[in-house]
């Protein structure tokens, strides 16, 4: 028994590798419905996560900016969109290759609500009512940092973040908030919600948490 669990856990990154290439060219989307179907996992911290359509969507944008504004689905969409393909990392360990994401850059988004010269920071809150996430402004200013709307070549789904999330392309998964809703231009960094259970602020791959794996970028 010991030896069948040590070959398996020696194939597993080999399996996962396998399954994925099957998933990303699954035409079907089957395998979408099955456990790490397209390499991805499935993550919420509150019990039920409401949806979202493009009728009541809603992004909020405010704190220490000189034009507070709200930006439904489609005004999101008629934007300039970016579009990056990277690998995806999770602090967990699991890796997808080369994954697409498009969407407006958080740069484009905090220069049209003009950042007052007190802010340092960016609060990201999610419609799930729990899930919370932080970034310096320069960290938020970066190219590769979305307000994301599509993955894989398609609009985002409910269980991977739909309609929008964040995309922080260098920087663990965890960072890449889900279920978006809220971006707050504060004076100061605020924990999020795994870093106030002890994930690092500052999450880049493989110069953080422990973590040594090869960089995203």
């Amino acid at each position: 028994m010991l030896g069948a669990g040590a070959l398996t856990v020696a194939a597993a990154p080999a399996l996962q590798h396998a399954f994925e290439r099957v998933a990303q060219k699954d035409p079907t989307g089957l395998t979408g419905v099955l456990p790490n179907g397209g390499g991805f996992r499935y993550y919420s911290v509150a019990a039920s996560v409401p949806h979202k359509s493009a009728d009541t969507y809603r992004l909020k944008v405010d704190g220490l900016v000189e034009t507070p504004s709200t930006y439904t689905l489609s005004e999101l969409r008629a934007l300039p969109q970016t579009r990056l393909v990277r690998d995806v990392q999770c602090v967990t360990g699991w890796r997808v290759p080369h994954t697409p994401f498009e969407g407006v850059r958080l740069s484009r988004i905090l220069d049209a609500a003009g950042v007052r010269p007190s802010a340092k920071a960016v609060r990201l809150t999610c419609f799930d009512g729990t899930y919370s996430e932080s970034l310096t402004l320069r960290q938020a200013r970066r190219a590769d940092v979305l307000v994301a709307l599509r993955m894989q070549d398609k609009d985002l789904s409910h269980a991977h973040g739909g309609p929008v999330r964040l995309y922080a392309a260098p920087m663990y998964f965890y960072k890449s908030a889900k279920w978006l809703s809220g971006i707050t231009v504060t004076d100061d960094v605020q924990p999020g919600y795994w870093e106030e259970r002890g994930y690092d602020i500052d999450a880049w791959v493989g110069r953080s948490n422990g973590r040594d794996d090869e960089p995203t970028n």
